[in-house]
């Protein structure tokens, strides 16, 4: 998959198939509308293309207002969109950095400069409540209208359900929020993950005998938080089960190195051997959030720490055995939805 910072670029595609969205998650939902997109792409011999935008439109605006609470809790980095977007086939990505001048130019604008311009638009595929330009004041019908007028298709696609609820980002980060791992990876397709590589910090846990993976999640305001028991795939030929610390660290003070980031700190419950101390700095590692065990804590002392996160272990190791050792009458292999 090509990715390019805005379309004025060599090597972007001349013609393509577009539709545009955040992508947060890329969920059910938002693989349907690829499929359908790639399938319109190849019919009509062009590059099928996501047009998507960081910041968040509504980080920038509740940044503008100064109002931090509008801004809505992130799903996913933009590693992990780009990831889920190659995994689906698309051809060609474009992020589009979402600033004051993006969001003051009009619907009519956007159409003639971004849409046919600037990336060749021969059919647009748009969601059932898609809206664009200055005050949101483009519609579905605007875009048809354009289309028409100016020789591309325009396609709309409904909402999509799973078991009766509608499938969006929303419901993502309500489950998530939830601490309901299970009902995320429905609405996803797949486990909730989270990838990134490994960077240095205080080197506290290895001092309390719990060496871990840290990773920083690059939005203030991550959909999940708390302890998770996880797997951890990049290091080996094989999944490691862990358990992962995602947050801001309430027991640490303000001067830790990666203090006041959000970050996803991961503790392999069986090292593996032929990994040395520092030979997991640099890789980049997929974790998958399988179970939420507790919100974050804040412990009094460093010892009451160690003992919490022995604590969490006992949990994780629980956590998996009873995944390979199922009750009677639960199947836990079956795919999720």
């Amino acid at each position: 998959m090509k990715i390019f910072r805005g379309f004025h670029h060599p090597g972007i595609a001349d013609a393509c198939a577009l539709t545009i969205g955040n992508f947060d998650g890329v969920h059910r939902g938002h693989q349907a509308m690829l499929a359908l997109l790639n399938s319109e792409a190849a019919h009509r011999g062009v590059e099928s293309c996501v047009l998507t935008f960081e910041p968040h439109p509504r980080d920038y605006f509740a940044g503008a207002l100064h109002k931090p609470e509008l801004a809505p809790a992130r799903i996913g980095t933009l590693r992990d969109k780009l990831t889920e977007l190659r995994r689906c086939g698309v051809q060609q990505t474009v992020v589009l950095p979402f600033d004051a001048k993006l969001a003051a130019q009009s619907p009519e604008a956007f159409i003639q400069d971004v849409l046919i311009q600037g990336l060749g638009a021969r059919y647009v595929l748009v969601g059932d409540d898609f809206r664009f330009g200055r005050q949101r004041a483009g519609d579905y019908a605007m875009l048809d209208a354009a289309g028409q007028a100016k020789g591309f298709d325009v396609a709309r696609m409904n909402s999509y359900e799973v078991h009766g609820l509608r499938v969006s980002s929303s419901a993502v980060r309500q489950a998530l929020a939830a601490g309901d791992m299970e009902a995320a990876a429905r609405l996803l397709g797949r486990p909730y993950t989270i990838s990134g590589h490994v960077v240095h910090g205080r080197k506290l846990g290895r001092e309390l005998g719990f060496r871990t993976l840290n990773m920083r999640f690059s939005h203030w305001k991550p959909a999940a938080s708390g302890i998770f028991a996880v797997s951890v795939q990049g290091l080996t030929d094989r999944p490691l089960p862990g358990v992962a610390n995602l947050g801001v660290r309430p027991s640490l003070d303000p001067d830790d190195v990666n203090g006041g980031r959000v970050l996803l700190e991961t503790h392999c419950l069986d090292w593996p051997e032929h990994l040395g101390a520092d030979d997991a700095y640099g890789k980049i590692v997929h974790v998958e959030l399988l179970h939420k065990l507790h919100d974050e804590l804040k412990y009094p002392s460093l010892d009451a720490l160690k003992e919490g996160i022995a604590r969490d272990c006992i949990q994780a190791r629980q956590h998996f055995e009873t995944r390979r050792n199922p009750p009677l009458g639960i199947d836990n292999t079956q795919a999720p939805g």
